[in-house]
């Protein structure tokens, strides 16, 4: 979805017809933009799950298993 907001980046669309046109929030399509400003749609590429990582035990993870 963000590289599709990079193309319409790129076509000169203002960030409220990309949100509407990709069902996001405006303030979704406000960041894209300016990230999309800042590197290209590189920028916009996922870089994996955020949050921390897992504090669980290997032990503990099995359990749960």
């Amino acid at each position: 979805m963000r590289i599709q907001a990079a193309e319409l980046f790129a076509q000169q669309v203002k960030p409220p017809e990309v949100a509407w046109q990709l069902r996001v929030s405006l303030k979704s399509a406000y960041r894209w933009q300016q990230l999309w400003r800042r590197g290209g749609a590189d920028e916009l590429l996922s870089r994996g799950p955020s949050g921390s990582r897992c504090r669980l035990s290997p032990r503990c993870l099995v359990g749960l298993r």
